[in-house]
C-alpha cells in the first residue's frame, strides 16, 4: 500500500484500490485486456467510454462478481477475494446500472441489509433474540437512519422502496451501499435516466461522501458531470485503456474525442474480427449474481460482458 507525504511529511494519499493489468476472457472474448488503474484515498476518479468499452466488466473483476482471467486487485495492499461478499467485507461497496433493490421491503428495510458484513449476530442469535441480538438490531437501525438523513430519505424510512420516486431510488440503493461502512465506493451510472435537477444532487451527495473519507470511482456516460466531479478520469476504449489523466487532460484528447464519436484515430487499435469486444452472446455471459433480488428487480448488469452497453 503506497502513501505519498506532503511537504510537512503529513501523509497527504493513501492507495485504496490498485488493479494490475486486468483482464477478462469469455471463451475466445476479451472483453477487458490489461487494464490499469488506481484510486486513492480522498479521491474521485471517473471511468468513461463508448458502449463496448467494457467499463461494467472492469467493475466486475473489482467486486468478485467476474474473477479476472489475468492481472490482481488489491485494496489498501491486500489481494481481493474473488466473492462479491468478501469484497463488501473487504471495504468495497458498489450500486449498479440498473437498480437492483428489494422492491416489497421498506426503505428502511433495505439499508439495513447492507449492515450485514458488519454484524457478528450469527443464526442462532437471531432466533433466541437475546440481548447482544437486540443491542446489535437496534445500533444497525441507528446506522441506517443516519444514512437515510445523509440521504435524504429520512422521512420516507417506512415507504416501500417500489413506491419512490426514480431519483430516490437512485439514493436508496447508495445509502444500502454505505450501510456496508466502506473505504472505496463504485457508481455504476449514477445519473443514468435523472434530469438536471436530480443530476446536480447526486453530484452533490458524491462530494458528500468523499468528504466523509470514502474514495469513489464511478462510470458515466454524462460527460458534464463526469467533468464537473472527477480528480482523475480514465477512458476505455475496445476493453483497453486509451487514456488517463485530469478531466482538462482527457477531454481536450482527441482519441476521446475520436472513440465518443465512432471515427478512427491514428495509431488507433485493430479491431480482432475474432475478439470483437462488443458482440458477446449470452452463451458467453455470467448468469450468477449474488446479489440479486426480488422478482421484480431490473436484469442483472452483469448479465453482459458489459452492463452499460446496450
Amino acid at each position: 500500500m503506497s502513501t505519498t507525504a506532503t511537504a510537512t511529511g503529513a501523509p497527504a494519499a493513501t492507495t485504496v484500490l490498485n488493479a494490475t493489468d486486468v483482464t477478462m476472457r469469455f471463451g475466445g472474448l476479451t472483453a477487458v485486456r490489461s487494464v490499469g488503474l488506481t484510486v486513492d484515498s480522498g479521491e474521485i476518479v471517473g471511468l468513461i467510454g463508448p458502449n463496448g468499452a467494457g467499463k461494467t466488466t472492469f467493475f466486475n473483476c473489482l467486486t468478485g462478481l467476474y474473477v479476472p482471467t489475468e492481472g490482481r486487485v488489491t485494496y489498501k495492499g491486500t489481494v481481493l477475494p474473488p466473492k462479491p461478499h468478501l469484497v463488501t467485507k473487504a471495504g468495497i461497496a458498489r450500486t449498479f446500472q440498473n437498480i437492483r433493490l428489494f422492491a416489497n421491503m421498506t426503505v428502511l428495510e433495505n439499508v439495513l441489509i447492507g449492515r450485514h458484513t458488519r454484524t457478528k449476530e450469527g443464526l442462532w442469535s437471531a432466533i433466541l433474540r437475546g440481548p447482544g441480538f437486540r443491542k446489535a438490531e437496534a445500533a444497525s437501525r441507528e446506522r441506517a437512519m443516519e444514512l437515510l438523513e445523509f440521504t435524504g430519505l429520512q422521512d420516507k424510512a417506512d415507504h416501500l422502496a417500489r413506491n419512490l420516486p426514480y431519483g430516490e431510488q437512485r439514493k436508496l440503493e447508495i445509502a444500502r451501499a454505505l450501510a456496508s461502512d466502506p473505504g472505496l465506493l463504485l457508481l455504476d451510472e449514477p445519473t443514468a435516466g435523472m434530469n438536471p435537477q436530480e443530476t446536480r444532487a447526486t453530484e452533490e451527495l458524491v462530494f458528500a461522501i468523499r468528504d466523509q473519507g470514502i474514495a469513489v470511482l464511478v462510470i458515466e456516460h454524462d460527460m458534464r458531470f463526469i467533468f464537473n466531479l472527477c480528480d482523475r478520469v480514465a477512458c476505455l476504449v475496445q476493453g483497453e485503456k486509451l487514456v488517463e489523466g485530469t478531466p482538462e487532460v482527457v477531454q481536450a484528447d482527441e482519441r476521446v474525442v475520436a472513440a465518443y464519436l465512432g471515427t478512427p484515430y491514428e495509431e488507433a487499435p485493430a479491431k480482432d474480427p475474432a475478439d470483437p469486444a462488443d458482440t458477446a452472446t449470452d452463451s458467453t455471459r455470467s448468469t450468477t449474481d449474488t446479489t440479486s433480488t426480488d422478482d421484480t428487480a431490473a436484469p442483472a448488469a452483469h448479465d453482459t460482458p458489459d452492463g452499460d452497453d446496450r
